[in-house]
């Protein structure tokens, strides 16, 4: 189906942000770490308060979920919506957002993601959204660990895990820690899976990450990480300032994946590069996937930026259904 020049923008726009902010929050722990509480938390109620209202305005772009569940770890309530897809005898979907968004930067991806089956999004712990931190994540261990513990306590024994960005990074430190649960892992533009982030990127992040300076400021990195694509009037980026103003990440920044522990993953692996990325040098990241990883899949879109699940919905599905229909049946 071909889509409107008008629709491509709008969709760009809504999920853009969720993207960039990853930079902006890996430079900005240094800050982080001097808050004196040992979880993430909100600055105050009415920073909470606002946070709520636009998720809420920001879920109203997603379907509706068939079941909304608070799954409780040993660090926390993480919560995961569950959707109801097509049947396609296909493993369900778990989809991990990037650091500071949650839930609702998939909603351009829903439709088409619905169409292969049952599809579960959960908020990270330890982010902005509605999951709640209560005991403090020291390390990779504790981050694979509660991931791990939250689907042990979905229905189904394996999954096929999408991760975005951070996300990607946390799908595949599970995959590293934990792999039992993961039929499948693939991967989107994840963050220091197959590369560093770049100095020039690190150093615009900087005053993106600090909450007192004006919000132009964020919008201009994240701006920058999308190839220039304007981010204001959205609900979804309305909704991710109010996090990134009001709320304070508490725990460890990821490590990068070492080329080893990609080598020794078991599970089929998709990874999807893009080749105007800033979080990492595109064309190294592609070699460093294709030469290390066993059992993969390497797309490569070369007009897109780290913002690619708004900018190629469609595309992207599309491979995800080819990946999954070869390594993610049910039989």
């Amino acid at each position: 189906m071909v889509r409107s020049e008008i629709a491509k923008p709008k969709r760009r726009r809504r999920l853009l942000i969720a993207l960039g902010v990853v930079g902006a929050l890996l430079v900005a722990g240094v800050f982080v770490l001097r808050t004196p509480s040992p979880v993430g938390h909100w600055n105050s109620a009415a920073g909470y308060e606002d946070y709520l209202a636009k998720y809420g305005r920001s879920m109203q772009d997603m379907p509706k979920p068939a079941a909304t569940l608070d799954v409780r770890t040993d660090y926390g309530l993480v919560r995961v919506y569950r959707f109801a897809g097509s049947p396609k005898n296909l493993r369900p979907l778990v989809l991990l957002p990037g650091t500071m968004s949650g839930t609702p930067v998939w909603a351009d991806n829903m439709p088409s993601l619905l169409k292969l089956g049952d599809v579960y999004t959960l908020d990270l712990l330890g982010e902005p959204g509605m999951s709640i931190q209560n005991r403090p994540i020291t390390n990779a261990d504790d981050k694979a660990a509660w991931l791990d513990q939250t689907l042990a306590a979905l229905p189904d024994k394996q999954f096929n895990v999408l991760g975005l960005s951070i996300g990607g990074w946390t799908a595949t430190n599970l995959a590293v820690r934990r792999p039992d649960r993961i039929a499948t892992l693939s991967l989107l533009e994840p963050g220091l899976v197959f590369g560093n982030i770049p100095a020039e990127t690190a150093i615009r992040a900087l005053p993106a990450s600090v909450k007192w300076l004006p919000r132009s400021w964020r919008d201009s990195f994240n701006s920058y990480t999308a190839g220039g694509a304007p981010v204001e009037h959205v609900p979804v980026a309305d909704m991710i300032e109010s996090a990134m103003k009001n709320y304070t990440i508490r725990q460890p920044q990821p490590g990068r994946i070492t080329e080893q522990q990609l080598a020794d993953l078991k599970m089929p692996v998709l990874a999807i590069i893009a080749g105007k990325s800033v979080m990492h040098d595109p064309i190294k990241a592609r070699e460093v996937a294709e030469r290390v990883l066993k059992n993969k899949t390497v797309k490569f879109y070369p007009d897109a930026s780290h913002a690619i699940n708004g900018e190629y919905p469609d595309q992207l599905a599309a491979d995800l259904q080819a990946f999954l229909t070869t390594h993610g049946r049910t039989s």
